[in-house]
């Protein structure tokens, strides 16, 4: 049964597990538990010594069947099997056992992101180095969108061709641009143009009020004079994205990739994984997918165009503020031999606080 923590599992894995029987479905769990465990292939005496009630030619011909299956396969020569990204994604889906994180593990990660004096942006490093400490792999973080209401606006002259877009937010936080006036704008002009902004913009977050402003542009334009609307469309240009392009991406750990043995022997597969772990874009593009469903995502290998030629592995879950709008994630990425057991609950707690701090943060 899938655990509650986890998104949805592909219907496809789904159906691949039913077409198992009782004898090559825990023929398929040993394999996979046993390879996440020693990154070793594993055979059929192995098997046979572990307790399955079967001889090893019996033993054989089902891992023969599931390698058939596109489930496991053979690396090099080895008379073991190991599973496929296929495989790995079937066994999360369907067989993999999630327990609950200690309560000791849960009161370190309450008092290393929430440690004294420390502002939300410290405890986003520090969400980083713990999952990268606690589960072995690479730690990221895509920092929040911002979700602050708007205060104040106004466009103030600096001269006659140019002005300074001012926008200041609930929280103190201030953006100036800088703007190219356009013949015809007076001082009347600017107050109108902010005066406008401000009925319609105080108090609300500048991401949702932009969109939905840009829509209204129409209606700007009968409702104020030709320089006014302009002034109005090439403000609400110049801070449009500003928030959005700030974002941080944390990533802490990288050491870490080069501790498995699997991973350390392809050097090349390193050298992939570490420039995938450059694309900023990419990386918080994959993070803000995981806000579409609930709970942890997992992706394996070329189930993310981002990670395919490495073959890794992301798990990774939204946190996000008490009115359950998701603002960004954490996660951890490393091979596809991730202990997910362990993993998957230390993401999930670790957002959840995060969203807690943040709630915090806010009021």
């Amino acid at each position: 049964m899938k655990s509650p923590l986890l998104a949805s599992a592909s219907p496809d894995a789904l159906s691949g597990l039913a077409g198992l029987d009782a004898r090559a479905r825990d023929i398929f769990r040993r394999i996979v538990e046993s390879y996440l465990q020693t990154g070793e292939p594993v055979g059929s005496r192995t098997l046979s010594m572990s307790g399955v009630s079967l001889s090893p030619a019996s033993i054989r011909n089902t891992m023969q069947d599931l390698t058939l299956a596109g489930l496991l396969a053979s690396p090099h020569t080895s008379a073991g099997r190991i599973p496929t990204h296929a495989g790995l994604r079937l066994f999360v889906d369907g067989l993999l056992e999630i327990g609950d994180l200690g309560k000791e593990e849960r009161r370190e990660i309450d008092a290393r992101l929430a440690g004294r004096g420390r502002s939300f942006d410290e405890a986003l490093n520090e969400a980083s180095s713990l999952l990268s400490g606690l589960a072995g792999g690479a730690g990221i973080v895509a920092s929040p969108v911002r979700d602050v209401g708007v205060k104040h606006v106004e466009f103030v002259a600096l001269g006659p061709d140019q002005a300074l877009a001012v926008l200041v937010a609930e929280d103190g936080a201030v953006e100036n641009r800088l703007m190219r006036l356009s013949a015809g704008v007076t001082p009347s002009t600017l107050r109108e143009a902010s005066n406008f902004l401000n009925a319609r913009l105080r108090g609300r977050p500048l991401g949702d009020a932009v969109v939905e402003m840009k829509a209204e542009l129409d209606v700007a334009r009968r409702e104020l004079d030709v320089a006014a609307a302009r002034l109005v469309e090439d403000g609400l240009a110049a801070w449009s994205g500003g928030a959005e392009r700030e974002r941080a991406l944390i990533v802490r750990g990288r050491a870490n990739l080069l501790q498995d043995p699997e991973t350390a022997a392809d050097l090349e597969r390193v050298r992939v994984l570490f420039d995938d772990l450059e694309q900023k874009e990419q990386l918080i593009g994959l993070l803000d997918g995981v806000g579409t469903a609930e709970g942890v995502r997992i992706f394996i290998g070329a189930e993310t165009r981002l990670f395919s030629l490495s073959g890794s592995a992301v798990v990774a879950a939204p946190y996000m503020n008490g009115r359950q709008r998701v603002l960004g994630a954490v996660g951890v990425i490393g091979p596809a031999r991730l202990n997910y057991a362990r993993i998957i609950p230390l993401v999930d707690y670790t957002a959840r606080v995060l969203g807690r701090l943040l709630d915090g943060n806010e009021t």
